[in-house]
């Protein structure tokens, strides 16, 4: 189990420097320049050079990428083009709304989304089983900032239940913290919870049907230890690996969430960045999502190997 581990720690460094080489090239290919952002709107030629030279873009693209990599190295992502604050200090200070923000998300999803797949497996073709896939289709197709701003409405306007916007911080009291979560979680969160109960209910289904489960059923087995026991652990590995790959609809979902819901969380602080093409911000900000992603690939991995010993050789 141990070499297993570490032949999949050592497959994540090489994504990690070809997520680095992308981010840095297609940075700089893409329009817009910092230099003419900071010079202003009026700014002539020689003051737009006069920036580049001191934020050092004049330098050939291939010179600035190794001295990026080696303040990588040193565990240095640069300073801020704008702000002129070190970019781990600026992540830092938003790292708490995205963390809390995302786990809250996942929650809701996974407690929600597991049950209503094993039930609809369970009660296949029936009523319940077409409710249950009618509001997973709907949740899927729904753009999160649409069925965001109906929440807001109802819940926040109409009702008066919640608060519209912002979030505490847990500094601040624990039930203020779990108000401001509450309704961007579950904007965010019913996508995700729609691709788990699908797959959910796609694996038990095929479970369903094996032998084992027809003998447990023929012991007299109760009807939830089937399920819980027999069923939905050997269906486990499909629901864990789209688990996984939701988080990268997590990701791209933050950003927007935080920004309906004024979120002052990493989501935030990368539009702010890319509207102003603050380059470190963005490169810190990119590897620190894809760190994210190929961490939790990593953890997904080594479940299989929990799961299913036969994955370990």
């Amino acid at each position: 189990m141990t070499s297993y581990i570490v032949r999949r720690l050592f497959a994540t460094l090489p994504v990690m420097a070809v997520v680095a080489l992308f981010v840095f090239f297609l940075l700089r290919f893409a329009p817009g320049d910092p230099a003419a952002i900071i010079a202003g709107d009026d700014a002539t030629a020689e003051s737009i050079a006069a920036v580049r030279a001191k934020l050092g873009l004049d330098r050939p693209m291939v010179e600035q990428f190794v001295v990026w990599v080696g303040q990588l190295l040193q565990g240095d992502m640069g300073v801020s083009i704008f702000s002129n604050l070190a970019v781990t200090r600026l992540i830092a200070q938003r790292l708490e709304p995205t963390v809390a923000l995302t786990l809250s998300t996942l929650f809701v999803a996974v407690v929600l989304a597991v049950p209503i797949g094993v039930v609809a497996a369970w009660k296949a073709r029936k009523l319940v089983d077409r409710l249950a896939m009618a509001f997973a289709v709907l949740g899927f197709a729904m753009p999160t900032f649409v069925l965001a701003y109906i929440l807001i409405y109802f819940f926040a306007v109409q009702w008066q239940l919640l608060p519209v916007q912002g979030y505490a911080p847990i500094k601040q009291g624990f039930w203020p913290f779990v108000e401001s979560l509450i309704l961007p979680s579950v904007a965010l969160g019913i996508t995700y919870m729609a691709l788990i109960a699908r797959i959910t209910r796609a694996s038990m289904l095929e479970v369903l049907a094996q032998d084992y489960i027809r003998t447990a059923n023929s012991k007299g087995l109760a009807t939830d230890r089937v399920l819980l026991l027999h069923a939905l652990k050997n269906a486990a590995v499909p629901i864990v690996t789209v688990i996984g790959i939701g988080i990268a609809l997590l990701i791209s979902g933050v950003v927007i969430t935080e920004t309906v819901f004024n979120i002052p969380g990493l989501g935030r602080l990368t539009v702010d960045a890319v509207l102003k093409r603050d380059y470190p911000v963005v490169q810190g900000l990119i590897l620190v999502f894809a760190g994210a992603k190929v961490l939790v690939n990593l953890i997904i991995d080594i479940s299989y190997a929990f799961l299913d010993p036969r994955i370990r050789y």
